[in-house]
């Protein structure tokens, strides 16, 4: 848990809400752009990212806030996902990265080296979970699983 992290995560969030701005857009624009197979694997564009981008933020400030539920959340989501076949971890990094960037851009003014740090330390640790996450549903079901895509 870091409450510095965690206030500084915070504020970051709120200059972007007073902003008035959905970072979903460009988040999943640039996700696409890099990853334009991977449009194919929603049905609702609109709706998962929504989703997403809201879980994957709250799931870094979770962390940074000492919340117990994120495990068994990304523990979950990473089982979820494995009904869309075996997706690159390169894939769950750069969605995480390109989302702590893009609440950078809209956050404008309000950050700053240390916010970015802050969002980092969260986003690596996030990162850390859903390799854990991989790791442990393959040793559990391993029939089950897809294969592990680095």
């Amino acid at each position: 848990m870091s409450e510095a992290d965690a206030a500084t995560m915070e504020a970051s969030l709120i200059a972007v809400a007073d902003a008035g701005i959905d970072i979903r857009i460009p988040l999943f624009e640039r996700f696409f752009a890099a990853y334009p197979e991977r449009r194919a694997s929603f049905i609702s564009v609109d709706a998962a990212s929504r989703r997403m981008t809201d879980e994957t933020l709250q799931m870094m400030l979770g962390l940074a806030q000492g919340e117990t539920w994120v495990w068994p959340l990304v523990a979950e989501l990473v089982f979820t996902h494995r009904s869309y076949g075996a997706l690159p971890i390169a894939e769950y990094d750069a969605f995480i990265d390109m989302t702590v960037a893009e609440l950078g851009a809209a956050a404008g003014d309000a950050w700053s080296a240390h916010t970015t740090a802050a969002w980092q330390r969260h986003a690596d640790a996030l990162k850390a979970m859903i390799r854990k996450a991989r790791a442990e549903w393959a040793s559990a079901m391993p029939a089950g699983a897809p294969a592990v895509a680095e």
